[in-house]
């Protein structure tokens, strides 16, 4: 056994210290969820979760004191009657006087007064009722629900008119609690879906619960360890859902791996403590190289520019790293402990069960099942063998034909990935939340009568007095020129601080916020409105921001740091990969086949969402985009999560090559072996992967889609058809190293013999 294997000496440490290495993990937890309790979360604030000129307004913003409250509307509308009509202006003024009697509402404009004149749609049919929300403005959706529920009382009042409330406390209300309940339920459902997938694998309710209960725990101390690092690095509203998604996906995995590595050791005649020994050397190896890879993978999110992805990088790291150390240390003391009754529960079960059957058949039992061989027969219940079938079956025209296998596999990934070339990104808005909340049906209906007027370009101004004489003139000058242009309209508005030193000028853009209408008056706005008139005023710097900066800035943020992100991961991850098997060929094709896994589940991405099919079973509305963050995520995600499967099949294929075995029937042998276990990992993946598809909101949806896709054909096309002709093909240059590198350190596994393939046992 290689002394040097730092895998070999975890397990071999914690199987003898299993009282320690436990107890201290369950320390490890209670204490991460207590500093996580103790120390709460800081989030992200607008100006740190914008990128590029959008930042800088948001950073004048806020060092600017505003004491702006949370502004909010309240729409009424009718289709048959304007604002003319007597019936119209009573509901107008039912509406007034009861915001009158609540205590949270201060700063009422009527639309049929002329403070609030503006608010009067072009065809009169619509008007909006504006007010502000008493308190801080980042607390006040926490105070808005009485006001809700004075709304929907005078709509019951108003038949034949639409009575809805819109602003920011109303919908950052209905925002959270969508987010909140949509958590629970990926929060209710990942645990027993993955327990179930786990209980067909290994057919032991023991077997079963181990890995999840470790990847649980570790997910619970990293939400804690995240909340205390966040008081440094700020979270994004994500990286708890990501913390979740990854933990329960990674630290099943690696568990699996582990396990399935032991207990076939030890069908193969092993004594418990060998057998763990070697899985340890072999399988626990394999985690800690392919948890490496992931780690460096979620490392390039903090060269992504963007304070949202190093949170985001930041929490999926520390629960890959949690998953991967408890996999190494606590499951080898569980195991150690447990020894063969990690068998237990369900076999014995199924196999009473199963007997019952076949004696209601008329059957003897004693003819169907040797007694003897009662150990093999119930491995043989829970599909435990030493090599898959199936994949015997699929992998044999494959290596027979492996030219055409290549063509084949390749052809369809890059049919998969051709829709990718059109990709468009934004940022959410509320429109893209689920058309079932009536807060978004009342956003959509306020942008139509009022365009832009929800979410306009800010233009933020400082200067030593902004409301000087000179400055003033200077932004009726800007709104002039902004009118003119013809794609910017009323009401511009502007909101002074309280040191007359920073002004905010509300400017509404044409378009929907994020289509090329709005970027092309963005543009207008910032190169030429803007210059010719607030640029002119000696000591004045400007800068704009809005949901249409905020997306625009954002992607050209990506687009000129997704290079970089992209050389860093896979540079580190071909020299990880180059030292662990010894190859310069390994690592190179291990790249190329990630990437158009990739590739593909872009592809995919983008014909789902962007180009709106499937909108039906998904439960979604197309916004006609893919989200800003998520290209950039999921290429680190996905090519961390595909080394996973890559590592852990090819540490296989190199261990039985190394012992003598030629490389067909290494590679043969080696994706027989591990198919069950990657089969089963994928399921875990995609199952939980799928239930943040199931999401309401948009861009945990998209996620969730995309890496349940690229899951799923990473796990079928790639390692089961793509790999293995690659790897045949490619014959004895897999494990081509030039001379140059010989002086290149062993990381690779080292265990003793592989176990011979179990005979069937016998039925009579």
């Amino acid at each position: 056994m290689n002394k040097g294997n730092l895998a070999a000496r975890a397990g071999r440490w914690s199987a003898a210290h299993w009282k320690t290495a436990t107890f201290a993990w369950i320390a490890f937890v209670i204490a991460a969820v207590a500093i996580g309790r103790a120390t709460g979360i800081v989030k992200l604030s607008d100006a740190e979760q914008s990128t590029g000129e959008a930042s800088r307004a948001q950073a004048m913003l806020a060092g600017a004191g505003f004491s702006q409250p949370a502004a909010e509307n309240v729409l009424v509308q009718s289709p048959a009657q304007t604002v003319a009509d007597p019936h119209f202006r009573a509901t107008v003024d039912r509406v007034v006087a009861k915001l009158h009697t609540l205590p949270q509402v201060q700063q009422i404009r009527s639309p049929l007064t002329a403070a609030g004149s503006h608010a009067i749609s072009p065809d009169r049919h619509a008007v909006l009722v504006q007010f502000s929300m008493r308190g801080k403005a980042d607390t006040a959706d926490t105070r808005v629900q009485p006001v809700l529920d004075a709304v929907a009382a005078v709509q019951k009042q108003s038949p034949g008119f639409t009575v809805a409330q819109f602003g920011f406390a109303s919908a950052n209300h209905e925002l959270n609690n969508t987010i909140g309940k949509d958590f629970q339920k990926a929060e209710r459902l990942t645990v027993p879906i993955t327990f179930l997938i786990l209980l067909i694998a290994f057919g032991s309710f023991v077997a079963a619960g181990v890995p999840v209960l470790l990847a649980f725990t570790a997910v619970l101390a990293s939400i804690g360890l995240a909340e205390a690092v966040s008081h440094v690095a700020h979270a994004s509203d994500a990286t708890n859902s990501v913390i979740l998604l990854m933990g329960m996906a990674v630290g099943v995995d690696y568990s699996l791996f582990y396990l399935k590595r032991e207990r076939e050791e030890r069908r193969a005649g092993h004594d418990e403590g060998d057998a763990l020994q070697r899985a340890a050397a072999t399988s626990g190896q394999a985690v800690l190289i392919s948890g490496g890879t992931v780690l460096i993978a979620m490392a390039g999110m903090l060269l992504s520019g963007s304070r949202i992805f190093t949170s985001i990088g930041i929490g999926a790291m520390l629960v890959v790293f949690a998953a991967m150390v408890g996999s190494l240390t606590v499951l080898p003391a569980l195991l150690g402990k447990l020894g063969d009754r990690v068998e237990r529960g369900i076999v014995a079960v199924t196999a009473a069960g199963l007997l019952g059957i076949t004696r209601l058949w008329g059957s003897r039992p004693a003819t169907l099942i040797r007694l003897r061989d009662r150990q093999t027969y119930l491995h043989r219940i829970k599909g435990d063998r030493p090599e898959s079938r199936v994949w015997a079956r699929i992998l044999a025209p494959v290596l027979r034909f492996p030219a055409i296998s290549v063509a084949l596999s390749v052809a369809l990934l890059v049919v998969l990935a051709l829709p990718a070339r059109t990709i468009h990104t934004k940022l959410l808005s509320f429109t893209d939340l689920p058309r079932s909340i009536p807060i978004v049906k009342t956003y959509i209906a306020i942008q139509k009568e009022f365009p832009g007027a929800q979410s306009p370009a800010q233009v933020v101004i400082a200067a030593p007095n902004v409301t000087s004489p000179q400055v003033q003139l200077a932004i009726g000058a800007l709104e002039r020129k902004a009118l003119a242009t013809g794609e910017m309209f009323q009401p511009i508005e502007q909101f002074v601080n309280p040191a007359h030193t920073v002004v905010r000028v509300a400017v509404p853009l044409a378009g929907n916020g994020d289509n090329s209408a709005s970027v092309h008056a963005l543009q207008a706005l910032r190169t030429d409105v803007l210059p010719s008139t607030i640029g002119r005023v000696p000591d004045a710097t400007y800068a704009v921001t809005g949901e249409t900066a905020g997306t625009h800035d954002f992607n050209e943020t990506m687009k000129h740091r997704f290079p970089l992100v992209f050389a860093f991961v896979l540079g580190l991850a071909f020299l990880l990969l180059l030292v662990t098997f010894r190859s310069i060929v390994i690592p190179i094709t291990a790249i190329c086949l990630n990437l158009l896994s990739v590739a593909a589940a872009y592809g995919v991405l983008v014909w789902i969402f962007q180009d709106a099919h499937l909108q039906g079973p998904l439960g979604f509305h197309s916004n006609g985009a893919v989200v800003t963050w998520l290209p950039l995520f999921l290429f680190t995600v996905l090519f961390g999560l595909s080394m996973d499967y890559h590592v852990f099949i090819v540490s296989r294929i190199k261990e039985l090559a190394d012992r003598g075995e030629p490389t067909e029937a290494a590679v043969a042998h080696g994706i027989r072996r591990t198919a069950s276990t990657v089969t089963a990992a994928a399921a875990v993946m995609v199952a939980v992967f799928a239930v943040f598809a199931s999401l309401r909101t948009l861009d945990i949806k998209q996620l969730g889609v995309g890496l349940a896709v690229a899951v799923l054909l990473d796990a079928t096309v790639i390692r089961g058809v793509l790999l293995p002709a690659t790897m045949k093909l490619l014959g004895s240059w897999n494990w081509y190293l030039p001379k140059a590198l010989d002086w290149l350190p062993r990381l690779a596994p080292e265990g003793g013999p592989e176990p011979a393939p179990e005979a069937e046992p016998a039925l009579e």
